[in-house]
């Protein structure tokens, strides 16, 4: 019996030169190539009346071959003809021309007198219905079965050197030999369909006698790939439940302090949801909630809600971005609401920690004070610049101690300044994931935009004893299947209400032809104090695409907006320059920013208004609509202005999307019927296997048949002790690599 985890090139019957080809699609053993599933069926069960008309459908024909023919034309180049007729002709009946292109070999197949079966798309050439290059299969004997022909037949994911016909007969032949082997069905009875088990799951996808075999066995295996996922996703929610953890929850004075000076009341939204998060945190259970909201929707005040009842209570607190600027963004917004509280902000960004190497803090355990107001209010623990404001403060401050501190933020402490000095609230990028990083109590963690880390990053910060309460955020809008999935072993909260003082945002997708027209409304935006960002796709121009490119482009606009003041912006800057560059932008210094989509999360400065997007056609929707979230965070009227290359006319309906609605959620789900949901797992970000067969568009209702029963299943037996789940526990630790350290 052959072992499914065998080699196919241990198989003598496998053609050598295609085991690379198979290696292409990601096919080493037995079971790679029988879970390798087919896209579609063909209905080649019926031999039709050979067609008096073309037709975009393919058909499959049987008839007898009454004439061959070889020409040639254009000095080497061949065709082949073969004329069928049909095999009970009629008055009525027409011939059939088959034609093969420099197909050599196929002249030596097909006779006359011969009987074939064919298959493909009749087109009218002149007064004759012919096919060009079809399928075919020489009939020697009616009874003989055809893998290709007379049935529902497999059309397979394919690549260069690996045919259908040789991906057919491979499956085939393999089929025949592991016909005894006893597949594990690894779904519970109540997803079980009748008698369909996984050996004849797995044969019927590939050979279905009829289309109801076909759909029952595609049920199965979809059922079968949702269920292994939804367990390992409960399997998650359940080693966090299991953590051993604490409360970590304040009365809330500081809080209502906090929001007691704000300029701008709460929406709905933000109450209901700082009310869920505070449940979370008043328990002994670790917390692990996704917040999801729209570009502007005000998740960072939330957060820094979160943030204050952990302080207040005597803990840490991480906040995790995923890029410089935005860290030192949200560094600066916590030390100008925060500080004058008396709360202690740290930055910590892997520019410094290249620069200076391990820092000493957070090295001991030390109990930090609640909310005890402290003199020198924030430790920059790393960061690429100084910003203005500290160095005022510096200046002024009358406290020796406060300027000490400040300007000795790298020298090693003392333990008994330690816990005076230990900061509270430490903002960073994924340097808050190395080791040199250690935090004496750390009580919460935030990540901001999550989408841009993985699953494996945020266990990293998190895994430790006792374990922290966690708060992922995200700005991009998960339809509910996606939900179910990436995000499937956390709480969900979402903010679906936008501030009350938020600018109006007017989208306009217009074609390059009208750039004159488009410079003349940007040059009368910023005459009237506006500023301005200009996106391109890439930095440099590139001989493959066709697409403008930032830093060419930057000197172009500095001629056309003169005299206002251009900069440019993009990733290969280096990051002390990048923040100076962002900072003259913020100050009004600059009028007008040339970037790429470095600025897609996270920059905030409420006087820029206007947007123009070049080659917009190169963009997504979802990320189209967090580039247009730059604007509109200020009182202003904002405008995005979509320019399209001029043959880019089908992108006219996905960029109407954007014209149509500021709504995110409403942006996700128009992506989402666009695109498919192709890459929106991301698979490697959430640490969830790749999908071989089911569609988390077209299958959501399986996804949710499965989720249900994997809850149910570890709300019974969290610890998959019973009899009848170790096989469960066995797909999880073997398939996917969970230990599960704590559920032994």
């Amino acid at each position: 019996m052959i072992d499914v985890s065998q080699k196919l090139e241990e198989l003598t019957w496998v053609p050598r030169p295609k085991i690379l080809a198979l290696r292409r699609l990601g096919i080493e053993t037995v079971e790679d190539l029988l879970t390798h599933f087919p896209r579609r069926h063909e209905d080649r069960t019926e031999f039709p009346r050979f067609p008096r008309e073309e037709s975009d459908v393919p058909v499959c024909l049987c008839g007898e071959v009454t004439k061959t023919s070889l020409r040639r034309f254009g000095g080497w180049k061949k065709i082949f003809e073969a004329t069928l007729q049909e095999s009970q002709a009629n008055a009525l009946s027409e011939p059939l021309v088959c034609r093969w292109f420099n197909l050599h070999y196929v002249q030596k197949m097909i006779g006359t007198g011969q009987r074939i079966v064919v298959f493909g798309k009749p087109r009218l050439r002149g007064k004759r219905i012919c096919m060009d290059h079809p399928e075919f299969e020489v009939i020697e004997n009616d009874e003989e079965i055809s893998i290709h022909f007379r049935r529902i037949a497999p059309i397979y994911p394919a690549t260069e050197g690996l045919s259908q016909r040789m991906l057919r007969s491979m499956v085939y032949r393999l089929l025949n030999e592991v016909a005894d082997h006893p597949f594990k069905t690894l779904l519970p009875h109540a997803l079980m369909n009748g008698e369909m088990t996984r050996a004849t799951a797995i044969r019927a996808i590939h050979f279905p006698e009829n289309w109801e075999q076909r759909d029952a066995a595609r049920e199965h295996l979809v059922l079968s790939e949702f269920f292994a996922m939804q367990m390992l996703i409960a399997s998650r929610r359940a080693d966090a439940s299991i953590r051993s953890g604490r409360a970590h929850c304040g009365s809330g004075a500081l809080l209502d302090r906090i929001l007691k000076s704000l300029p701008f009341e709460l929406t709905g939204a933000q109450r209901k949801v700082i009310a869920e998060i505070r449940r979370d945190l008043a328990t002994a259970h670790a917390m692990n909630r996704l917040l999801q909201g729209d570009v502007g929707s005000g998740k960072t005040v939330v957060a820094i809600a979160a943030m204050l009842l952990a302080v207040e209570a005597g803990y840490q607190t991480a906040f995790m971005a995923p890029t410089q600027i935005l860290a030192e963004q949200h560094y600066d917004v916590l030390r100008r609401w925060l500080e004058p509280m008396g709360v202690r902000i740290a930055l910590r960004t892997a520019a410094r920690q290249e620069q200076s190497g391990p820092l000493p803090l957070f090295e001991r355990e030390a109990q930090i004070p609640g909310s005890a107001p402290v003199s020198g209010a924030s430790a920059v623990v790393s960061t690429a610049r100084t910003s203005d404001a500290q160095r005022d403060r510096e200046k002024s401050s009358s406290s020796r101690d406060a300027t000490t501190h400040t300007r000795n933020a790298y020298a090693p402490q003392s333990e008994a300044s330690f816990a005076r000095d230990e900061a509270q609230i430490i903002v960073g990028t994924h340097a808050l994931l190395y080791e040199s990083v250690s935090f004496s109590n750390l009580g919460l963690a935030v990540i901001d935009e999550q989408h841009k880390f993985g699953v494996a990053e945020r266990a990293r910060l998190t895994a430790r004893e006792p374990a922290p309460d966690v708060l992922v955020m995200t700005a991009t809008p998960i339809p509910r299947t996606l939900t179910m999935t990436i995000y499937g072993d956390l709480d969900v909260s979402t903010i679906d209400e936008m501030p009350r003082n938020r600018g109006k945002i007017v989208t306009a997708v217009r074609d390059e032809s009208k750039l004159s027209e488009v410079l003349i409304f940007l040059r009368g935006q910023l005459e009237r104090g506006r500023q301005l960002y200009v996106i391109y796709p890439l930095i440099d121009e590139s001989e493959k695409l066709d697409v403008k490119a930032a830093a060419a482009e930057y000197e172009v606009w500095q001629e056309r907006l003169h005299p206002f003041r251009c900069e440019l912006l993009h990733g290969r800057i280096p990051a002390p320059e990048k923040q100076q560059i962002m900072e003259r932008f913020r100050r009004g210094d600059t009028s007008t920013l040339i970037s790429t989509t470095v600025l897609e999360v996270g920059v905030d400065v409420p006087n820029a208004s206007v947007m123009l997007i070049e080659n917009a056609e190169r963009f997504g929707l979802a990320q189209l609509h967090q580039l247009r979230g730059r604007i509109g965070r200020g009182e202003h009227k904002s405008y995005c202005i979509l320019l399209t290359s001029p043959h880019a006319k089908e992108a006219s309906a996905k960029l109407a999307v954007l014209e149509r609605t500021s709504n995110g959620f409403e942006v996700a789900e128009a992506d989402w019927e666009l695109r498919g949901p192709g890459d929106l797992l991301g698979t490697a970000q959430s640490g969830l296997p790749a999908l071989k067969i089911g569609n988390l568009k077209t299958d959501a209702h399986l996804m949710r048949r499965a989720r249900t029963a994997a809850m149910s299943i570890f709300q019974a037996d969290p610890r998959l002790e019973s009899p009848e789940n170790q096989r469960f526990r066995r797909l999880i630790v073997e398939k996917h690599g969970r230990t599960f350290s704590n559920v032994s």
